[in-house]
């Protein structure tokens, strides 16, 4: 549980220095996020999620 709560922690600093360094860029990203097709997000989501389980898995099963 504190492996996950710190991962949280480490997507929240990551998103924050985005938003709070990089504000017009966020903005940039969201609006082309509206344009892209839903099934293209899907597969893009589906990526990062197999990509960071994989980075998990080799790291804590080293």
């Amino acid at each position: 549980m504190q492996d996950f709560l710190a991962a949280i922690g480490l997507v929240l600093v990551i998103e924050g220095l985005v938003y709070g360094g990089f504000p017009a860029f966020a903005r940039e990203l969201a609006a082309e996020v509206l344009s892209v097709p839903e099934n293209v997000l899907r597969v893009g989501g589906l990526v990062a999620i197999a990509v960071g389980v994989g980075i998990v898995w080799l790291v804590r099963g080293l």
